[in-house]
């Protein structure tokens, strides 16, 4: 898993999303579990507009965001977003909600079959410690293009984890950002 370091520009989404601890009533990567819920739900959406929201892309580029918040570490708390990215807010309809990603430098880690449903988190942070980055904002996002062929059929699949990352030694605050 050899990342690659990129900047994105500023990304915004339309979508649902989902606050506590996803996987308390699993345990594990499932569709069972509250982002698999969170997933259906958006997917449901979906299947039943005739247009779902301006800048709607058919192909379905969709985005996965794991936003931490001070609590997450003790009790696995986060906010998860699910949405599509859009072209324009003036017509993305009231029951959505919107995301704003902001225009940062990347670290952007390729995972392949099983390392998808594994915790990868732990060599990302390693990744990030050993090559002096910290992270620059308090989320994460996964890319699910073509390349992922669903939950069924791992072994054939791809994505991306954007980390959103600046030097470790840069001496900027959240607030200077």
């Amino acid at each position: 898993m050899e990342p690659r370091i990129t900047h994105g520009e500023r990304i915004v989404l339309a979508g649902y999303s989902f606050f506590g601890d996803p996987f308390a009533e699993t345990g594990c990567w499932t569709e069972e579990n509250e982002i698999g819920r969170l997933w259906d739900r958006f997917f449901g959406y979906h299947s039943h507009r005739q247009d779902p929201c301006a800048g709607y892309d058919e192909a379905l580029v969709a985005y996965e965001v794991h936003v931490e918040c001070d609590q997450t570490a003790s009790t696995g708390h986060r906010e998860v977003f699910v949405g599509i990215r859009v072209d324009t807010l003036d017509e993305v309809p009231v029951d959505l909600l919107v995301k704003v990603l902001p225009a940062t430098q990347y670290v952007v880690f390729t995972l392949r079959g099983r390392e998808i449903a594994s915790d990868w988190s732990q060599q990302t942070s390693e990744w990030m410690l050993h090559n002096g980055y910290i992270a620059a904002y308090p989320y994460g996002f996964q890319l699910y293009d073509q390349r992922f062929k669903g939950l069924d059929n791992l072994e054939a699949s791809e994505l991306d984890v954007y980390i959103p990352i600046r030097p470790a030694d840069d001496g900027s605050t959240d607030c200077d950002r």
